[in-house]
């Protein structure tokens, strides 16, 4: 603006003297004001390029601020914690956004939060959990008067007397003594004379069993006294020492595990004993225990060809495994139990948000299955992300399910309770990929659980 003002004075000072007709300035004096705008010039210039390095000076000096506060902010951690007695700690990194998770050793439980967050302002969030430890003895499974000790992941009880078992639910048969000789040599009673009799093991003829199998024992005289034996199976009937009466070793035995002679039914005949099995179970080798029949690899069942033939204790179930119908979303088989989503439009979040994959898993249990127990593991082969999570979908399985960490890039699937069949049981396991909050994809399985009406 300076010099543009200066040379349009000395322009109009040139065109007044050229107008009024008097002589232009001598050539020295044009010099000199030439100079004297020239310097004047170079002094604006200058003080115009201090200003501008001074502007930039300032502006390096506040990029540099910045920088590093973003750099001290992105060095910053959260202070190292511990992992929980009897329990482990997974994730080691301890910067901002980043997770840490909790885990507790098989016969305790954690209290508190299962992971934590490492906060902008350099804190975890939650409280440090701990690990309880599981109190066997809180459900009574003593019975009959028994005592429960409880122990690191299982209990003790101590059994009243005239009981036995792993829950005292045995009774100790009074009979016993009898029958080990019935079973091993004929039973052999000394009488002084036919009209009364003793029995060697000091049984009253109350506690003998009730059977219709009777027979003439084989009695011998000796010295003015009666022997009389009978065969395997029969013994000396209280009422008259000259009977055999068979022994009904079914009801002898009909209470409790440690005693049963036949897993599941037992059917007394003269002198002995069989046993039988319910539909769907052949009876081993050992006549006694019962083995499942596996209708789908035998091929004895009714499913189609859209159907899953899934084998159960005793039975077998036919599923129809369908894709989810979600908005915005759709799914294509990839194997007979997974289905995978397709790529989702651009910028279409509500897809995007739906799982990545559906999965399905199909188990069978015995009736009143002892828990806790581990029924199903879901693991990720790969982690895109920084950070795994594991939970149950829904509210229909909380009840009996639970899902804990097992390992850094596993989870499992625990029954909680004893379920008694016969039942089906749903659960939905989701694992969540995440960096830095963000969610990077979610992977769904759905487990089916079927519960046999029997215990075997």
């Amino acid at each position: 603006m300076t010099r543009t003002y200066v040379i349009l004075s000395i322009l109009c000072l040139y065109h007044t003297y050229t107008s009024f007709g008097q002589d232009c300035p001598r050539k020295q004096e044009l010099q000199s004001s030439l100079r004297q705008l020239h310097k004047l010039l170079s002094a604006h210039e200058a003080s115009y390029l201090q200003s501008l390095r001074s502007l930039r000076k300032k502006l390096n000096l506040l990029q540099g601020s910045a920088a590093r506060q973003s750099v001290k902010a992105s060095n910053g951690t959260c202070p190292k914690l511990e992992a929980p007695d009897n329990g482990r700690k997974l994730g080691k990194m301890l910067a901002v956004g980043h997770e840490v998770h909790f885990l507790c050793e098989p016969g305790y439980e954690l209290v508190g939060p299962v992971s934590r967050v490492c906060q902008e302002a350099l804190s975890w969030s939650g409280q440090q959990p701990s690990c309880r430890n599981i109190n066997e003895c809180a459900s009574t499974p003593c019975l009959n008067g028994g005592t429960c000790v409880d122990e690191v992941n299982r209990f003790l009880c101590t059994c009243a007397k005239g009981w036995t078992g792993a829950t005292c639910h045995t009774p100790i048969p009074t009979f016993f003594t009898v029958v080990n000789d019935a079973s091993s040599a004929a039973a052999t009673t000394t009488t002084s004379s036919p009209s009364t009799s003793s029995s060697s093991s000091s049984v009253s003829p109350s506690s003998l069993p009730s059977s219709s199998f009777v027979h003439a024992a084989r009695c011998t005289q000796f010295l003015g006294s009666t022997r009389c034996s009978c065969e395997a199976g029969f013994t000396i009937s209280g009422r008259d020492s000259s009977l055999c009466v068979d022994i009904d070793e079914c009801e002898v035995f009909h209470m409790g595990q440690a005693g049963r002679l036949c897993l599941h039914n037992c059917v007394n005949t003269a002198g002995g004993y069989r046993c039988s099995c319910p539909f769907g179970y052949n009876l081993t080798r050992d006549s006694r225990n019962c083995k499942d029949i596996d209708e789908c690899e035998t091929r004895q069942h009714n499913c189609t060809r859209d159907q899953l033939c899934v084998n159960t204790y005793g039975s077998f179930q036919c599923v129809r495994v369908e894709c989810p119908r979600i908005r915005n979303a759709t799914y294509v088989k990839t194997s007979p139990v997974r289905c995978e989503r397709n790529p989702c439009p651009v910028d279409n979040k509500a897809c995007a948000q739906a799982p990545n994959s559906v999965t399905f898993h199909y188990l069978s249990v015995v009736s009143n299955l002892s828990a806790p127990r581990v029924l199903f593991r879901v693991s990720a082969a790969r982690v895109l992300g920084d950070t795994l999570r594991f939970g149950l979908l829904g509210s229909r399985g909380r009840r009996h399910f639970t899902v804990q960490r097992s390992g850094r890039q596993t989870g499992q699937l625990l029954l909680v309770s004893p379920v008694q069949g016969p039942a089906t049981l749903e659960a939905e396991v989701e694992m969540s990929e995440l960096e830095r909050r963000t969610t990077l994809g979610r992977y769904v399985t759905k487990v089916t659980l079927f519960v046999s009406p029997y215990g075997f």
